[in-house]
């Protein structure tokens, strides 16, 4: 078996940056405090793979749409997700947003991805970016990171305001979010002021929440619509199995809604003991 091969290294404004190949997997990682998170996997076997499970998952908010001809993706990374969106269905506009100039150089040279059209890439802040475009999208996906958590200002119940002015009618948001600490409770219940709606998802280590106003999405149509969008564009990871592990919050969790003034994220990750098991909710306990 082969050893992880550090292939690449940056120091940017915003990350240490770490680029290791093993065998065929190319793997996107940041450090912080001597630990490596990983950002991207990619498979350069296989351009559709899609080795890290939640990035699976997030393609789920597509079945909540139904129709979609463009999406906003902020925190771009390795930039797979998103590649594997214009690949699979080349009508889509993606649009990504990323902060990091370093990480999108690299996704470049080492991960597979390039600008052509219907790919686009804005290298800004995703916050900034929405607030300066008064552009409307059927879908927005967040999956934005430093080390290891989420930026505070893409947690807070301003910016969920925001991205929900910036969603058509009938539109949902996707966010991935770090499950192990009492942050996901606060971005739970932050997320879950703000929309009608929020469902989970268990991707393996990783939670994807999807966001959506107006009436619930009935299970019956949820499947009938990612069954429709499975037919039309072949998806390599099956939208209606994904939905099928779909999980309604009914009852938000009692914790602090985070504000653009009240926002420790860092702090909240530090705490190990949390109120509940993530694992109790997706047995149906809470």
């Amino acid at each position: 078996m082969s050893k992880p091969v550090l292939i690449a290294k940056r120091e940017s404004v915003y990350n240490n940056i770490y680029v290791f190949k093993e065998g065929p997997i190319i793997t996107l990682t940041f450090g912080h405090n001597r630990a490596l998170y990983t950002e991207t996997v990619y498979d350069t076997r296989d351009e559709f793979a899609l080795p890290s499970r939640y990035t699976r998952y997030m393609t789920a908010v597509l079945a909540y749409a139904g129709e979609v001809d463009r999406v906003l993706e902020i925190g771009f990374g390795g930039g797979r997700t998103a590649w594997y969106l214009h690949r699979t269905m080349p009508d889509l506009a993606v649009t990504s947003v990323e902060l990091d100039p370093e990480v999108f150089k690299l996704a470049k040279r080492y991960f597979g991805v390039r600008l052509e059209p219907n790919f686009n890439v804005s290298i800004e802040d995703g916050r900034r970016y929405i607030m300066r475009r008064k552009a409307r999208w059927p879908v927005i996906l967040i999956d934005a990171y430093r080390s290891a958590f989420v930026p505070f200002h893409l947690l807070t119940t301003e910016f969920y305001q925001l991205v929900k002015s910036r969603l058509r009618p009938g539109g949902a948001v996707a966010q991935n979010v770090e499950p192990n600490t009492m942050m996901f409770d606060a971005a739970l219940v932050t997320i879950g002021k703000v929309f009608d709606h929020v469902d989970l998802y268990d991707a393996g280590g990783n939670v994807v929440m999807v966001a959506y106003d107006g009436p619930r999405r009935e299970q019956a149509w949820l499947a009938s619509t990612a069954t429709r969008l499975d037919e039309a564009f072949g998806f390599k990871y099956p939208l209606g199995e994904m939905v099928s592990q779909r999980r309604s919050v009914e009852r938000l969790p009692d914790t602090a809604v985070l504000t653009d003034d009240f926002a420790p994220v860092e702090s909240l990750r530090a705490i190990k003991r949390h109120n509940r098991k993530l694992g109790e909710f997706f047995k149906g306990k809470w």
